[in-house]
C-alpha cells in the first residue's frame, strides 16, 4: 500500500465523496502550541490529535519519552477521532509529516492498512490553494476495531545486538548522534554501532518526502541492501516513524525501536559512543558495519526530542 497522498489527490477524494477521515497531529517537542495553531486553520474536517496524551503513556525511565500506548487505549482514542472500520485515514502536521507519521505508524501497527501521510502537510495544502477552517471538530464516535504487533518492533536487548547482523539507524539531529549536544536525555551521544541517518534528510525543502529513487540511493549510500535487517530509533520513537516510512517508500522494511535513546540513555548499564562514527575509536567493533555514518550540515528533525 502507497504511504504518501498529495494534496491534489486528498482534494479528488473529497470532491468525490469518499469518505475520508483527517487527523491534524501538529506537534514539536517543546512547544504547546499545536492544538492553538489548529484551532486557528486546519483542513475541513480535520480532527486534532494530542500526541503526547493520545499517541503516548506517561514517560517512564525503563521506557522512554513517549512509550507506545496500550492497544486498548489507542483504540479508544481512534474511535474518538471518528475512524470506523473500512475508513480511509489521512494524517497531516505542519512540519513535513515528522510528527503525523506517528500515528501512521501506530494504525498501520494496529492493522489498519487504508492509512495515508499528506504529502507537504498543511503547507501543501495551502500551496495547491485548497480551503481551511478553524475551530474545533468534534466527530462522532467511531466503531474501529484495532489490533496489534502487525509492524516489527525491537527491544532495549535486541537494539543492543543489532549491529552485529544488521544495521540499526539512528534517526535525530546529527550533533545528538555524535554527542555534542543532548537537550533532553540524560547522557549524550548514540548507541554504539548505529548509524547516523537525520530524519531531515528524507525531505525537500518544501516538507515533502524525496522521490523513492531518490531515498533509494541515501539508504543504499548507508550501506543498505535488499537483503538488509533494519531498525531505526530517535529520540522518543516519533521521527523513528517517519524514517520508517522512508525506507517504506525506498522499498526497505525496518523495525522500531520504540523506547529508543530516551530508554537507552537512562539505563546506565548500556554504553553510549559520541563523535561521527557507529563505534567511538579503540571501541569494539565485532560485527561493525560497513556503511559511513551519514552525519551531515543538516540539523535533523525540529520535532523529535
Amino acid at each position: 500500500m502507497d504511504t504518501l497522498i498529495s494534496a491534489a489527490g486528498l482534494r479528488k477524494r473529497q470532491e468525490s465523496g469518499e469518505r475520508t477521515v483527517l487527523l491534524d497531529v501538529r506537534w514539536v517537542l517543546g512547544r504547546s502550541d499545536g492544538h492553538s495553531e489548529y484551532l486557528a486553520a486546519h483542513l475541513p474536517g480535520a480532527v486534532f490529535v494530542d500526541l503526547p496524551s493520545e499517541l503516548a503513556d506517561h514517560a517512564l525511565p525503563e521506557r522512554g519519552r513517549h512509550p507506545l500506548p496500550s492497544p486498548e487505549r489507542f483504540q479508544a482514542a481512534a474511535r474518538s477521532w471518528g475512524i470506523n472500520d473500512g475508513d480511509t485515514v489521512v494524517a497531516y502536521d505542519n512540519s513535513g509529516s515528522m510528527a503525523a507519521a506517528r500515528v501512521w505508524w501506530m494504525l498501520r501497527n494496529a492493522g489498519f492498512g487504508s492509512v495515508y501521510l499528506l504529502d507537504g502537510g498543511l503547507s501543501a495544502w495551502r500551496a495547491g490553494g485548497y480551503p481551511v477552517e478553524e475551530g474545533e471538530v468534534r466527530p462522532a464516535v467511531g466503531n474501529v476495531t484495532l489490533g496489534d504487533g502487525v509492524m516489527p518492533v525491537v527491544t532495549e536487548a535486541e537494539a543492543a545486538e543489532w549491529p552485529q547482523h544488521g544495521t540499526l539507524l539512528d534517526a535525530r539531529a546529527g550533533e545528538r548522534y555524535r554527542g555534542e549536544v543532548e537537550p533532553v536525555d540524560p547522557r549524550a551521544g548514540h548507541i554504539p554501532g548505529a548509524v547516523s541517518a537525520p530524519t531531515t534528510e528524507n525531505v525537500a525543502a518544501d516538507g515533502t518526502f524525496l522521490p523513492a529513487e531518490q531515498l533509494r540511493r541515501r539508504f543504499e549510500d548507508l550501506g543498505l541492501a535488499n537483503s538488509s535487517d533494519v531498525a531505526v530509533y530517535c529520540g522518543s520513537g516519533v521521527t523513528a516513524s517517519h524514517e520508517i516510512a522512508a525506507l517504506h517508500i525506498a522499498g526497505f522494511t525496518a523495525s522500531l525501536f520504540p523506547g529508543s535513546f530516551s530508554q537507552w540513555s537512562n539505563n546506565p548499564r548500556n554504553p553510549v559512543a559520541v563523535g561521527a562514527e557507529p563505534f567511538e575509536a579503540g571501541a569494539g567493533s565485532e560485527g561493525r558495519h560497513d556503511g559511513r555514518s551519514g552525519t551531515s550540515a543538516t540539523a535533523g528533525s525540529s520535532v523529535e526530542g
